[in-house]
């Protein structure tokens, strides 16, 4: 499963800023055009909320499932989830728990 997770992690970066890499490099640091952009329709917005509300519920999990199984470099797993996203942040510490489970 280690494998599997590590290639879900790669995966979990390429695929967003594979969609967002396009749009700076139209638009630039434009913050204002990135709020207007992914705040479109409440679709989009509806999304983003889903995103966040999961994002908060993964790092409150990394911590406290980190702590229990002592877990090494979990904070990787809570920068990948701020820096890129769920879809890096989750495989990222499966991967990372994965790993120390199989040392020990």
């Amino acid at each position: 499963m280690a494998k599997f997770y590590l290639l879900m992690t790669v995966l979990g970066v390429v695929a967003p800023y594979g969609a967002f890499i396009p749009w700076f490099v139209e638009h630039g640091a434009d913050v204002s055009a990135l709020v207007r952009d992914i705040t479109v329709n409440p679709i989009s917005i509806g999304a983003w909320l889903d995103v966040f509300v999961a994002a908060i519920v993964l790092i409150v999990f990394i911590i406290s499932d980190a702590r229990k199984t002592a877990t090494p470099y979990w904070w990787l797993a809570i920068l990948g989830t701020l820096s890129v996203g769920v879809s890096c942040g989750l495989p990222l510490y499966l991967y990372l728990k994965t790993r120390h489970q199989q040392t020990l």
